[in-house]
């Protein structure tokens, strides 16, 4: 067995604490579901699990070292992440209030914000570098492929993850669905997503290695 059960009862636990941190992902999804509804909600956690998964298979092969021992390279994926996230902020702010446009047109479809998740994802360097400082400590090349362990424990990882911002992205898209016909708190609803956008663009600016 590649990943025994006494490393799983360790990783496990730990790996579920992490997720149920709140984090730069779990905003996404929020500030998606309460943007476009339950569908986008959970569309951006599936997004958000395939920019994870793309960075474990980096990890794996070992492409993250190059992010974790050159710090121009990690600033260079940080700040454009940032910048990318400026932009979405701003256009939720200079979107139109739902209840003065013709109906779904001021709401992003569910392929929108799983392509926009899996970009902020790859853009975020943390998640590369936490994958490879984190995963490691469980892999012993000693019982096979350290690349398919890798894969099992990032898998874990992911889909516990995945489970949770689902929850947060489908309860916040119903939350928008309820207030979208209310027109001063539909704009209140926009700010506050851009708001997210914004304050998710300061921490990964205001990160530090």
């Amino acid at each position: 067995m590649l990943v025994p059960a006494d490393t799983l009862l360790v990783f496990v636990p730990a790996a579920l604490a992490l997720n149920l941190t709140p984090g730069n992902d779990m905003l996404f999804c929020l500030g998606q579901g309460m943007k476009s509804g339950p569908r986008a909600g959970v569309a951006a956690s599936f997004g958000i699990a395939t920019g994870v998964l793309l960075h474990t298979l980096a990890a794996g092969i070992g492409l993250a070292a190059v992010l974790a021992t050159h710090p121009a390279a990690f600033e260079a994926i940080r700040w454009a992440g940032v910048v990318y996230l400026i932009y979405l902020a701003v256009q939720a702010f200079r979107a139109p209030s739902p209840l003065l446009t013709s109906p779904g047109l001021a709401r992003g479809s569910a392929a929108k914000a799983w392509r926009d998740a899996v970009v902020v994802s790859l853009l975020n360097p943390k998640v590369a570098v936490f994958v490879l400082a984190f995963l490691p400590q469980f892999v012993d090349p000693a019982r096979g492929s350290t690349f398919v362990q890798f894969l099992i424990l990032g898998a874990i990882l992911n889909t516990g993850g995945t489970i949770i911002n689902i929850a947060v992205g489908a309860f916040a898209g119903r939350l928008g669905g309820w207030i979208g016909t209310r027109a001063h708190i539909a704009r209140a609803l926009q700010m506050a997503t851009g708001g997210i956008f914004l304050a998710l663009a300061a921490r990964i600016a205001l990160e530090r290695r």
